[in-house]
């Protein structure tokens, strides 16, 4: 047994409430075969983006029948893919007990995760580097006072930045391998350079503002795209993105 009578240590561990940004496969049936392949398309498109993530499966939109709902070959095939399964979101109440047996962490649906959680103050960064933050207070349509989170030095490789309840507003650059996360729009007054998602609860009216669009991704409410898609239209300019018919759309920020 380690002596940590020196440093005071009293306990093993501690459990705290984190504040995740999660990424969710929306299941609308289950083939073995076609789920594969559909799901090396997608990684081929951002495999940097990808790798070694945790993900959830949102079962509200499945179709299919539970006899071919085989999270085991789910789990296997996403772990060949070097994504990790580590729970279901929704479901009927059989379909919860086939995650549960394959030992699956269950979460609320969507829509009634939204109606129960409360609000939470912002997460710490998650990089070794010091980021500097204030919080101004936003207001929404409803009135509620939503905190937004101003970064003022660049987001620098390997750095994730994460706004959980409003807005992210970064008075710098974000670099190429820095991730930005927000519940509501993104600001960048800077070249964007790394990943941007916004609208990460499913806030599909969310925005994406920056001074010179040079992004590896940009996500609004779960729907992408890469830099390759980016270079056609607005690269290297002022734009917003936006989401229109399930669509990002690039406008410069002079004609919005």
């Amino acid at each position: 047994m380690t002596d940590n009578a020196n440093t005071g240590v009293t306990q093993v561990f501690q459990l705290k409430s984190a504040n995740l940004s999660m990424t969710a496969l929306e299941l609308h049936f289950f083939d073995n075969d076609e789920f594969e392949a559909t799901l090396r398309d997608k990684i081929s498109q951002a495999p940097g983006f990808f790798k070694d993530i945790p993900i959830i499966i949102g079962l509200e939109k499945y179709q299919g029948p539970d006899s071919e709902l085989d999270f085991f070959k789910i789990i296997g095939i996403c772990r060949r893919h070097h994504m990790h399964v580590v729970g279901v979101r929704g479901g009927t109440d059989d379909q919860r007990r086939l995650a549960r047996g394959a030992s699956l962490a269950l979460l609320p649906a969507a829509a009634q995760r939204e109606r129960v959680e409360e609000p939470k103050p912002a997460a710490e960064d998650t990089s070794n580097e010091e980021v500097a933050v204030t919080q101004p207070v936003v207001e929404t349509r409803s009135g509620e006072a939503v905190p937004a989170r101003v970064v003022s030095q660049p987001v620098r490789s390997g750095q994730q930045v994460y706004a959980p309840e409003g807005d992210l507003i970064i008075l710098a650059s974000v670099q190429p391998g820095a991730e930005v996360l927000a519940a509501g729009n993104i600001h960048v007054y800077g070249p964007l350079r790394g990943r941007a998602l916004a609208g990460i609860h499913g806030a599909e009216n969310a925005r994406i503002f920056c001074q010179s669009l040079e992004a590896e991704l940009v996500s609004i409410a779960g729907h992408y795209k890469i830099s390759e898609d980016l270079q056609n239209d607005g690269w290297k300019s002022a734009v917003q993105i936006q989401q229109k018919d399930d669509l990002l759309v690039v406008m410069p920020l002079d004609k919005a």
